[in-house]
């Protein structure tokens, strides 16, 4: 459960026990602790209780919870999963090389979504919010175009040799070429340099030296919404992706079903 998800199913419990459960939600956020973990297991089960209106339960199970935490203190900062959004379907996984694969972003209001799907059977998909280190405007749109490619590559060890990637934003192409050409120092317009808390660096230098790394990689463009079946698939995730950020629903058998049909067209489409 998220934390967000968490504080929405408190409404569940009587007065009393919603003041005490609340300073428990920092607990459910994904960290390496065990102790934590430990603690939001707890806490979600006081709502389990709740929902079969075994009151008595929910009191004891949160009693148990708040020995925990006052045990532990505070709450471990959360640290990010490498492999949260991803999967990849078995079937493609012995497809023909060289690998094809799209990217997308799709951004509305403050939430955003980035999505890749790979021919190799490879998918992924992560939704977020607006940072106060984004850019706005055109450059917001950008960034995330060139995050969903990053999230692409970072999905591999090392991505394989003569893979072509597809994106449909003009713009965010011309930064790929231009990285591949050398100039790793150039960044989008507004894009904050500044140390980021949960990674080394950030996402564009990195993605900037790991493109000029590889001059076997093909960048190519395709025109969105034209029918190409990998650009549907990452648009497709992508908008699931960003309507999960304010919405509750289980995005994995979705995701998993939407990247396996568009798969299933393109490798049609290729034995044609």
């Amino acid at each position: 459960m998220r934390p967000d998800e968490f504080h929405r199913a408190l409404h569940l419990l009587p007065d009393p026990l919603h003041a005490r459960a609340l300073p428990l939600r920092e607990y459910v956020r994904r960290n390496a602790c065990p102790d934590c973990q430990a603690i939001a297991d707890t806490a979600v089960l006081v709502l389990t209780a709740v929902q079969y209106d075994e009151l008595d339960s929910a009191e004891q199970l949160l009693r148990n919870a708040e020995r925990l935490a006052a045990t532990h203190g505070t709450p471990c900062p959360p640290q990010p999963d490498p492999q949260r959004g991803r999967g990849r379907i078995g079937r493609w996984t012995t497809a023909a090389t060289p690998v094809v694969a799209a990217t997308d972003a799709s951004w509305k209001d403050r939430a955003g979504g980035i999505a890749y799907v790979a021919s190799d059977g490879h998918y992924g998909l992560r939704g977020r919010g607006t940072g106060w280190q984004d850019p706005t405007g055109a450059s917001q749109v950008l960034v995330n175009e060139l995050r969903a490619v990053d999230f692409l590559l970072s999905a591999y060890a090392e991505p394989p040799a003569g893979m072509t990637v597809l994106v449909d934003n003009a713009i965010a192409l011309r930064w790929l070429h231009r990285w591949q050409a050398g100039e790793v120092s150039a960044m989008p317009a507004g894009y904050d340099l500044r140390q980021r808390r949960s990674a080394e660096q950030p996402t564009l230098v990195r993605l900037a030296e790991a493109v000029s790394r590889r001059p076997d990689l093909s960048f190519q463009h395709v025109k969105g919404h034209s029918g190409h079946a990998l650009n549907e698939a990452a648009d497709g995730l992508s908008q699931m992706a960003r309507r999960r950020v304010g919405e509750s629903f289980d995005v994995r058998p979705r995701a998993h079903a939407l990247a396996d049909a568009f798969l299933s067209d393109w490798h049609a489409s290729l034995a044609r």
